[in-house]
């Protein structure tokens, strides 16, 4: 039997055959090298300690020389640099764990992928002579046209006929074929070699970065292209267009007309249409569905301006050029930059071409089950409200009613609103006209399912929850989803729907920015998505957008209003009046007028802000109903900590039954249960 020395091993190592290694006992084992399944020929301890490596892994030299990589060796390695916190192979994108080929520019690469890289070079691909091509149109693994991709250009197999190997490994046959140098129309300088791609360079013809494969380059010129764009197709065909694209090389750049930006060299023309367009344009879906817009999308190559109010686009907010192509919706104007579009892929979905007659348009139903009465204006002034037993009257007389909140948004009452004769019960008019079920295109993330559109979400009340959208814990109205437990409080609701947000107070409208990093100027934390006023500096995280304008806090006898602007320079004037504490001046407080009162936000709103004192709660360690309240004037004991109850607490109403606790100590109790 054949012996051999082993670099990483203490032991010789002998060669087994199929046979040998079943009598061993030992017909399933992993390769100490690689970390795959031993089949034979290949390597074993003779001392029997466990050792066993495949005949390629065993003979893998301790430096190799590869013609992908000539500006230095790949060096083996018994584990992955100490530096590294993981380490992934750039040829297959997988994880390292064991042995790898080490370059010291940051290459490193399985053994497999190394040596089959080389190979590939070296003409040298033995597995492939018993290997049959396979026909991507009649594979037996294809798998709805998800054939995978192949290992040296990582366009899907399915363009071309490949070979899949047992080690792993899917080629096309062209890319087994590959000349080592090309002279080539965008780089007329030097001929491009065939290399992996160290630098991370950006592919001259599309503008991309590969991380993994190969790509022809020029290290001199910093240079690279992808084996797909060094050789495109002449002609291509697709089915959301009626016409045939034929390729045109360039060496100016172009725009494209399907996209609107700048594309390289490569060029594809439809000369019925007029349209030039980037390759990867060709294939763009007629029609999607994305989560900032109920409706869906058409992509189109250019916009009659009289179709449209706003020319600016959904995501980023800047003007969208119609003369190129754009994704709209033209019910709504609403429009977006292609790029912008795509730029989240859980975000969006392609609607198929069976499915593009389905219109699945918003139908609401009213929460007003009944109108009683109307005044001469057609207004409802009477009316019955299906989350409440009573009538309800229209009315705009703020004063008469003191400083009641909203059940549904638990805001202050403002404007007009109804209200209930017989009890405490309050909804501004826009609330009380909300449909039961709405569809919302926000709520992307249903169970982990992929978003397949606009998910509709129910009108709730009579449970606490927290939002989903802004995080605060309340007990009023709740647009839901029965079906994963999404919430959203009825003031991200009205949020969500409106295109602009305007500020009490700041003269420009805010928009949403979804990829937006920075800090927020109401209370200086940092933030991954603002609401942000493209004309001046100025941007606000989900939860400063929803601070209430007005409040009413025991620390004054007026109402609180929410102020960004400096009342004075003074530093002395820059402390709370309720805890006493400086405060930064360039964040946002809250202000009397009259009584030159400044505070702190938290201070004021503590950290149930929107949850309605009064309301009832039903406790499964009570037998009594209890009731939210935040005392003022004395404090007494919480029956769970025995601390005063200044904060918000449940107290029970029952005469003779003296139990108050923190609710903060009873969602301790129940486990954070609501």
């Amino acid at each position: 039997m054949e012996e051999l020395k082993y670099y990483g091993h203490q032991h010789p190592l002998l060669m087994l055959n199929e046979e040998q290694l079943i009598d061993n006992g030992n017909g399933i084992v992993d390769c100490s090298r690689c970390g795959e399944k031993v089949s034979a020929p290949c390597f074993s301890c003779v001392e029997c300690c466990g050792c066993y490596l495949h005949k390629t892994c065993a003979e893998a030299p301790l430096e190799l020389n590869h013609p992908f990589h000539r500006h230095h060796p790949l060096v083996l390695l018994q584990n992955p640099p100490s530096s590294y916190t993981r380490c992934v192979c750039d040829f297959c994108n997988e994880t390292c764990e064991k042995f790898i080929y080490h370059c010291s520019c940051g290459l490193d690469f399985h053994i497999k992928c190394a040596l089959f890289t080389f190979n590939i070079v070296e003409r040298n691909l033995k597995e492939l002579e018993h290997v049959a091509l396979e026909d991507p149109s009649f594979s037996s693994k294809n798998n709805g046209g998800n054939l995978g991709k192949c290992f040296g250009c990582w366009e899907p197999l399915e363009f071309y006929t490949y070979f899949s190997l047992d080690c792993g490994f899917n080629l096309h046959k062209k890319c087994a074929d590959l000349p080592l140098k090309l002279d080539h129309l965008c780089h007329r300088k030097h001929p491009l070699v065939l290399q992996f791609n160290s630098e991370r360079l950006s592919c001259k013809v599309c503008q991309v970065t590969q991380q993994r494969g190969i790509v022809y380059g020029c290290s001199p010129c910093k240079l690279a292209i992808h084996i797909d764009c060094a050789s495109p197709l002449p002609a291509i065909e697709y089915k959301s267009h009626q016409h045939q694209f034929t390729l045109f090389w360039r060496q100016n750049p172009f725009i494209c007309d399907a996209c609107g930006t700048e594309g390289h060299h490569v060029a594809y023309t439809c000369g019925t249409c007029s349209i030039m367009v980037h390759k990867k344009c060709i294939s763009l879906p007629r029609i999607i569905r994305h989560a900032l817009h109920i409706h869906r999308l058409f992509h189109k190559y250019f916009i009659h301006k009289e179709y449209f109010e706003s020319l600016n686009c959904r995501w980023c907010h800047e003007v969208v050029d119609t003369e190129y192509g754009s994704y709209f919706c033209a019910d709504c104007n609403v429009i977006f930059h292609v790029n912008c579009v795509f730029k989240k892929q859980e975000w969006y979905c392609i609607v198929s071409q069976e499915n593009e007659e389905d219109k699945s348009l918003d139908i609401p139903v009213n929460s007003i089950t009944k109108v009683l009465e109307r005044n001469d204006d057609g207004e409802a002034t009477v009316i019955e409200h299906f989350k409440h037993k009573h009538y309800l009257m229209l009315s705009d007389n703020i004063r008469e009613h003191g400083d009641k909140c909203c059940d549904g948004c638990l805001l202050l009452i403002s404007a007009k609103f109804y209200h209930c004769s017989g009890c405490d019960f309050f909804l501004h008019k826009s609330c009380a006209e909300l449909p039961k079920i709405r569809l919302f295109s926000v709520h992307v993330y249903c169970e982990e399912e992929p978003f397949s559109g606009s998910k509709p979400l129910i009108l709730t009340s009579d449970c606490m929850f927290k939002c989903d959208g802004c995080g605060y814990l309340s007990n009023g109205f709740s647009y839901k989803c029965n079906k994963c437990g999404f919430d959203m409080c009825l003031r991200c609701a009205a949020l969500v729907l409106q295109d602009a947000v305007k500020i009490p107070g700041h003269k420009h409208p805010i928009l949403y920015y979804y990829d937006y990093e920075g800090q927020c100027s109401a209370c200086g934390r940092g933030t991954i998505s603002a609401i942000s006023c493209k004309d001046c500096n100025f941007d606000l995280c989900g939860s400063c957008v929803m601070r209430p304008t007005k409040v009413r806090h025991k620390c004054d006898e007026h109402l609180l209003t929410l102020t960004y602007d400096k009342i004075n320079d003074y530093t002395k004037y820059h402390y709370c009046d309720i805890c006493e504490k400086e405060r930064d001046p360039k964040h946002w407080f809250y202000y009397c007028e009259t009584c030159d009162t400044s505070t702190h936000v938290d201070c004021v709103l503590g950290g149930y802000p929107f949850i309605k004192l009064g309301s009832t709660y039903n406790e499964r360690n009570h037998e009594h109903s209890l009731t939210f309240v935040k005392k003022i004037h004395y404090y007494p004991e919480c029956v769970k900590c025995g601390k005063p109850c200044e904060d918000l607490s449940l107290e029970c109403a029952e005469p003779g039954c003296n139990y108050i606790a923190h609710w903060k100590c009873r969602k301790l109790a129940t486990r954070g249960r609501y």
